[in-house]
């Protein structure tokens, strides 16, 4: 069944579409996105249509779409962890778009971007710099200007990069694997850092609080003691006085006064 006019501009679009998401872009520029709007519009109005193309085509279609979608979503997202979280989940094309095509162009995007989230997640993570990121790009272009003359040799240095991103990805687990129990280790011992420390803090405050019940006992014993001694010394007093003036009287009446 020959190709109608509207699946031949959804190819043209995708295949513009799969050439702007394999290059480098600002954060500012919007023609992809609108582009890949446009796409979803013109498969809506094909899978409409009574001489639409065969499910497994339609299906390729759907997949490819969908896979520049996500990618416009995951590159939206902040973090470069969550960026290669999101492009784990992308699937790309199966088939190329146009006859040119010897590998879809959507696995050399996808593989593309992976590297190059996994390049800044690494510099993240170690502060290095992510030059791995930029190896596959450098050869996709290698392998673009080499492709026609050498099939075979293009398929072997797929393989070679697909086994070298699949290599660097499980180092990079195996680092994070080491940074995370180096994080656990970290916590538990800071946990029980501040563990004695709070034992010891307990112990202080249970000891100032028996001092304190201790000082207020003797302060208390002191108050009466000094109330005691005041009490036992004005007795003394008023006796030495009754004493006196009892002994002046006698005095007064045993030696009259002279004349």
């Amino acid at each position: 069944m020959a190709a109608t006019r509207l699946e031949l501009n959804l190819m043209r679009l995708l295949s513009r579409c799969e050439a702007l998401a394999a290059e480098r872009r600002d954060p500012e520029e919007w023609r992809l996105e609108k582009y890949v709007a446009a796409l979803e519009d013109m498969l809506r109005e094909l899978k409409k249509q009574s001489s639409k193309p065969a499910p497994e085509l339609m299906n390729e279609y759907s997949r490819k779409v969908d896979f520049l979608k996500g990618l416009l979503e995951a590159e939206k997202l902040s973090s470069s962890t969550e960026k290669a979280l999101a492009n784990q989940f992308l699937a790309p094309g199966r088939t190329p778009t146009t006859a040119k095509e010897r590998t879809p162009a959507t696995k050399r995007v996808h593989l593309q971007t992976k590297a190059r989230c996994t390049g800044k997640m690494r510099s993240e993570l170690l502060g290095t710099d992510p030059l791995v990121a930029n190896d596959f790009e450098e050869f996709t272009v290698r392998k673009r200007k080499g492709l026609a003359s050498d099939e075979k040799q293009s398929a072997v240095e797929l393989d070679a990069v697909l086994q070298h991103h699949q290599d660097m990805q499980e180092k990079l687990a195996e680092e994070m694997l080491s940074l995370a129990r180096s994080l656990k280790n970290n916590t538990l011992a800071a946990q029980n850092v501040i563990k004695q420390d709070n034992q010891t803090l307990s112990h202080s405050l249970r000891m100032a609080d028996q001092n304190f019940e201790k000082l207020k006992d003797e302060s208390e014993r002191l108050e009466q003691h000094a109330k005691k001694s005041v009490n036992w010394l004005l007795w003394i007093m008023l006796i030495v006085v009754c004493f006196i003036f009892i002994s002046m009287i006698l005095f007064i009446r045993i030696f009259p006064k002279l004349k």
